[in-house]
């Protein structure tokens, strides 16, 4: 399509019924986004079955017009933008779960608590009773989490810990000066593990678990560290995988509506999951810029089928439509019933033929034919090719 078109469907392009916003967006803030954004959550959780060990984090979609839930987190790259807390599988890097960080919601169906742990429930639903384990943060890491996974979900968790836990002991985050470096300290309760890790002076780590029960400890690392988080290491980087995949490419545009911003944000996780399930059923290895392009080609394939088959459409396109698709056959050559001179010929020939050019109706003969056209038209599409690039 042309630039002027793209541009206008970008404007025009609505995810609800406008005519109704107003009075759903009384007792929702995601009003423009909600039923387009739970539809693509729930074919991602429809199409794809998780591995062991999944994440929990969340993504910052940069965006800086005017929002009621924008948020400003320092430490990553946007720093202004709208959150998006996601569940990933560890391994493939698989999107199964996404809720938009939307504010304090008015009262009605969608006014949720924001707590860590009740985030993480929602999160959870979809694979609760699966005996998976779940990789989390220090803000969405709790003892009292850990216990409920574990007891009511049948659910493991690796996470780390902040030090101002009213449940820590305090032998664990105390005189730091008289621990050696590189030292960790075990304590044990029933079902889970937690473990102080002192890495250098003056600070330790902390982790906690339901799904270790022991204090063994790699000797082969040169840093001899706790195999729990030799395990949390592994598995936490899911979802930062996939915001680095987003960003390398991306459909994203800069944009003052925040509805559009989830979109592309939406397309961008939609190409990454759609891959991993064409690995999955395939086994097939492909770079990921060499399949977004076959992908990109595939979901217009059907509708340049139909486009080329317009009268009006230069014929230029309609050439490179033919050697793109590789499926439409050339159009059959028209003929006259009143034979006429060829335009082409010298007309001490008076070479006769009813066959007529496709695209400007002039009589050639087979040796002027190039292959249903004339050559005229055919130097003309050639030269006329750049428009297309």
């Amino acid at each position: 399509m042309g630039m002027n078109r793209f541009y206008l469907l970008l404007r025009a392009i609505r995810f609800d019924d406008i005519t109704t916003r107003a009075m759903r967006q009384s007792v929702d803030n995601l009003t423009p986004i909600r039923s387009f954004f739970e539809d693509f959550v729930r074919r991602c959780q429809d199409y794809y079955e998780l591995n062991n060990y999944v994440t929990i984090d969340e993504m910052l979609e940069s965006f800086r017009g005017r929002c009621r839930f924008r948020q400003y987190i320092p430490n990553k790259p946007a720093k202004y933008g709208l959150k998006i807390i996601a569940l990933v599988d560890s391994n493939t890097y698989y999107s199964y779960n996404l809720e938009i960080y939307a504010g304090k919601q008015p009262n009605g169906p969608y006014h949720v608590n924001n707590s860590a742990c009740s985030v993480v429930e929602r999160l959870i639903r979809p694979i609760s009773g699966s005996g998976r384990n779940i990789t989390c943060d220090n803000w969405f890491s709790s003892i009292p989490l850990a216990e409920d996974l574990l007891n009511n979900h049948n659910l493991t968790m690796v996470g780390t810990l902040r030090k101002n836990k009213r449940e820590i002991p305090p032998i664990f985050v105390q005189k730091l000066k008289e621990r050696p470096n590189e030292s960790s300290i075990f304590g044990f309760k029933k079902n889970m593990t937690l473990v102080s890790y002192k890495p250098k002076a003056n600070k330790i780590v902390l982790v906690i678990s339901t799904m270790h029960n022991d204090d063994s400890i790699d000797t082969d690392c040169a840093r001899s560290k706790p195999e729990m988080i030799k395990f949390y290491n592994s598995t936490k980087g899911g979802v930062d995988t996939v915001d680095q995949m987003k960003g390398k490419y991306s459909v994203s545009r800069n944009s003052r509506r925040w509805p559009l911003t989830i979109f592309f944000s939406v397309l961008n996780i939609a190409g990454i999951n759609s891959q991993i399930i064409y690995a999955s059923n395939t086994n097939a290895k492909i770079v990921r810029r060499e399949y977004l392009k076959c992908l990109s080609k595939a979901l217009i394939y059907k509708y340049m089928l139909e486009r080329v088959q317009i009268k009006n459409i230069p014929m230029n396109i309609k050439v490179r439509i033919r050697e793109m698709t590789n499926a439409i056959e050339e159009p059959v050559q028209k003929t006259s019933n009143a034979p006429g001179r060829c335009a082409f010929c010298n007309w001490k020939k008076n070479r006769k033929t009813s066959n007529l050019c496709n695209e400007c109706q002039s009589y050639i003969c087979k040796e002027h034919t190039a292959p249903s056209i004339c050559q005229n038209c055919s130097q003309r599409t050639m030269e006329d090719d750049f428009f297309l690039e």
